[in-house]
């Protein structure tokens, strides 16, 4: 009974996905376990450690590491104490204009992080529109643009769950004479603590593997392990140190990643579920202040440098102008590119494309198989499958841009000067938010329609075809339309698998901005608005979606 169970073609279909993470995820992260180790695997099984010698021995690296936890705690500091007064606002008043302050909010996530690095130096930089407030140095950018980044991370976890513990609790309090302070205190805070530390942690792992933010507005003075890795493996050529930077970043992440989801659990199973919640409209005038000043927060935090971003694209020599948009289409003699620069965005819609195919082919394939695992109570492979589905969230993009990039270079597997290489890395990315968005509208339809479907002779490609697609139709082009702006805006593994004639949009943006002159600086400005652009409609159409899965991002 047990291998008509594993034989059902939704468990087979599990093998697709198993089969590209063996190729393009694990086998790419042993190659830099092997490479740090057996740097002539497999000609040679002798384990070399000389290597070790550079990285106990360099003060660099040594700070590299220090700073890199540093500017993460910093950053993640910082991004708490600017977003918890506003989740009080939002989870506790209703005013007009607030879901699209929450829209706006958000936006700067979904953001690729060349395109952040691009409107801060656009807002604060040495020619930007607040300039005046000298604003310039690399430490101030980086944590402006982690918190400009990370922002609507911690307002969307914070506010979801101080939502939900407003409630009985309270009115207890309430009840007992406990003041508005003390059920803060006593009450509210210890409940929402859970919430505030998975908050903490994802934040922290996101600003822990930042790439493009710290490459551009750091540079090597302020260099992380990410760049690091970068560096030694493009630079230097040093393939054992940026190997062991890799595994150094993995364990860490992983590490954190653990902390994040045991956090998550225990919010989740902390938190009191309520049917519906009031929201107060402010009345007094510490309510209205906090309020508005809330909304003015968010409005210059989050929009004020999406618009100078926009500005300064269309502004030449003091005047309005759409010349640095006319040049993106064209080819002068003296171009920093081999290619014009509007070739870059064809790649990137190319490559994007295609990934989307991949990862919503494997990630549909993933979350049938996981589904119907557990319909049937296998809770111990389902258990062990779910986790493993999500690592990519887990790795540094940069460690795996490196990893596939050492790996899949030669036969059978030589894919290191194919065009496939790039959308197959961006779909490994993107799978994971496929598979989110896919399978809560997978598990929300009752099991007695598939059951009534069978009784009726109905075959399981029938079934899938007649009844699960159609239903989750909605939950699969939310995943589409993330696997697709995610793959516009890679950057991290793009920077190691685009080869120099098949640049993408990231790519381009960084070029730009690493050459002098105001027509460079001016495409980088138009390129970065169209891709800003882009995601952000993506991410509009996410959010009409108002599915589950698309909510839990």
């Amino acid at each position: 009974m047990k291998t008509r169970i594993y034989t059902h073609p939704y468990v087979l279909a599990g093998l697709l996905p198993l089969l590209f993470f063996l190729i393009f995820y694990f086998y790419p992260l042993a190659g830099i376990f092997l490479r740090s180790f057996v740097p002539d695997f497999p000609q040679n099984l002798h384990i070399d450690l000389s290597f070790l010698n550079q990285i106990t021995g360099s003060q660099r690296l040594h700070h590299i590491i220090w700073f890199t936890f540093w500017q993460a705690a910093v950053s993640t500091g910082l991004t708490l104490l600017f977003a918890f007064p506003c989740a009080f606002v939002m989870s506790h008043y209703q005013f007009k204009g607030k879901q699209f302050l929450i829209l706006c909010a958000s936006i700067p996530f979904v953001l690729p992080a060349v395109v952040v690095a691009a409107a801060l130096d656009a807002s604060f930089g040495k020619n930007g529109w607040l300039g005046m407030l000298n604003i310039r140095h690399p430490l101030g950018l980086i944590f402006m643009a982690h918190v400009f980044y990370n922002f609507s991370v911690m307002l969307r976890i914070l506010t979801s769950f101080w939502t939900g513990l407003r409630g009985k609790s309270q009115e207890a309090a309430a009840m007992l004479g406990a003041g508005p302070f003390q059920t803060f205190i006593y009450i509210t805070l210890p409940l929402l603590m859970p919430a505030i530390w998975a908050a903490c942690f994802l934040v922290f792992i996101f600003c822990f593997s930042s790439f493009g933010i710290i490459l551009i507005l750091g540079g090597p003075a302020y260099s992380t392990i990410e760049a690091e890795i970068y560096r030694q493996a493009a630079y230097m050529f040093n393939l054992p140190v940026a190997s062991f930077l890799s595994l150094l970043q993995i364990g860490f992440t992983l590490l954190l990643m653990g902390c994040y989801t045991a956090f998550s659990r225990k919010a989740v199973r902390f938190a009191p579920t309520t049917c519906h919640t009031h929201f107060k409209q402010p009345k007094r005038f510490r309510e209205k202040a906090a309020v508005t000043g809330s909304n003015i927060f968010i409005i210059l935090l989050c929009l004020f440098p999406l618009a100078a971003l926009a500005g300064k694209s269309l502004v030449h020599e003091g005047q309005l102008s759409l010349i640095y948009y006319r040049a993106i289409f064209e080819n002068p003699a003296n171009s920093i590119f081999h290619v014009p620069p509007f070739t870059a965005i064809q790649f990137s819609f190319i490559f994007a494309g295609a990934a989307l195919v991949i990862a919503v082919v494997t990630g549909l394939c993933a979350a049938l198989c996981l589904n119907h695992l557990d319909r049937i109570k296998a809770k111990g492979p389902a258990a062990f499958f779910d986790p493993l589905f999500m690592l990519p969230l887990s790795t540094s993009a940069v460690t795996l841009g490196f990893g596939i990039i050492i790996t899949l270079d030669r036969p059978p597997l030589n894919l290191r000067t194919s065009a496939l290489l790039v959308p197959l890395v961006h779909a490994l990315v993107g799978f994971p938010f496929v598979l989110r968005s896919v399978l809560p509208a997978l598990k929300s339809i009752p099991n007695d329609i598939r059951e009534a479907a069978a009784t009726l002779g109905a075959s399981p490609g029938t079934t899938l075809r007649s009844i699960d697609l159609p239903l989750i139709s909605g939950a699969l082009t939310a995943g589409a339309v993330f696997a697709f702006t995610i793959s516009m805006g890679e950057f991290g593994a793009t920077i190691f698998t685009a080869g120099p004639r098949t640049p993408t949009i990231p790519i381009a943006i960084y070029r730009f901005l690493g050459q002098p002159g105001a027509m460079n600086y001016g495409q980088a400005m138009a390129i970065s608005t169209l891709l800003m652009i882009i995601t952000a409609v993506g991410f509009i159409l996410i959010e009409k979606t108002n599915l589950k899965g698309a909510q839990q991002f």
